[in-house]
């Protein structure tokens, strides 16, 4: 009589992460795809100087905002959750609106040495933000189990310096005629523009902020 190998003696299954992906992990990896998409086509208007790449770039990241948007919805209407999904979305995120934002400011012109601490701290402010929400959307939630609100302003909002960054690109004010001028501090320059940057990324951060989640 043969008995069934113990489960950790069983051969395993090829692409097994992959079977565990439920519809929305597939909508999450696309607002992935997008951010990624974004800042590939901002490196490749640095390498070509064509600027239909970037306008490329500005078009992706709304398509990733209506992913990030749709996931959370289909994952409901799905009624099945996914062991993947949380962590999925929050680096998703991390690309789609922290690296990519900040790879179209040093695209369009923020790349002084004040600009890239600037982007820096953008982007450190996105990672934390979502980290600290995974940690504490527990005891946000409420009795359904959905969060009522977040601590600080959501990561997606950075949809806004790339909103200014597009106008930028319109107005031909890119390059070494960037929107909103620079400074010259020193051994070092700073562009103004790179402020909002540092804006976003401490509103992400804060406590005291508190925005109701719809």
């Amino acid at each position: 009589m043969t008995t069934e190998p113990p489960a950790a003696r069983r051969p395993r299954r090829h692409f097994s992460m992959i079977r565990t992906f439920v519809l929305a992990d597939f909508v999450t990896l696309g607002n992935g795809f997008a951010g990624a998409g974004a800042i590939l086509s901002a490196m490749q208007f640095l390498a070509s100087g064509d600027k239909g790449w970037l306008w490329l770039a500005f078009g992706l990241m709304p398509m990733a905002l209506l992913l990030d948007f749709l996931d959370g919805r289909i994952a409901r209407w799905r009624f099945k959750k996914s062991p993947l999904g949380a962590d999925l979305d929050s680096l998703a995120d991390v690309i789609s609106f922290g690296m990519a934002p900040a790879a179209l400011a040093f695209a369009v012109g923020l790349r002084g040495g004040l600009d890239v601490a600037a982007l820096l701290y953008f982007v450190a402010c996105g990672i934390s933000r979502l980290a600290r929400f995974n940690v504490t959307s527990a005891e946000l939630a409420d009795d359904t189990g959905k969060v009522k609100y977040f601590e600080g302003t959501p990561i997606p909002t950075s949809l806004a310096l790339v909103m200014v960054l597009a106008v930028a690109t319109w107005k031909d004010r890119i390059g070494a005629d960037l929107l909103g001028g620079v400074w010259e501090l020193g051994p070092v320059v700073l562009h103004p523009l790179a402020l909002l940057y540092v804006a976003s990324g401490s509103a992400m951060i804060s406590k005291t902020l508190r925005i109701p989640k719809i």
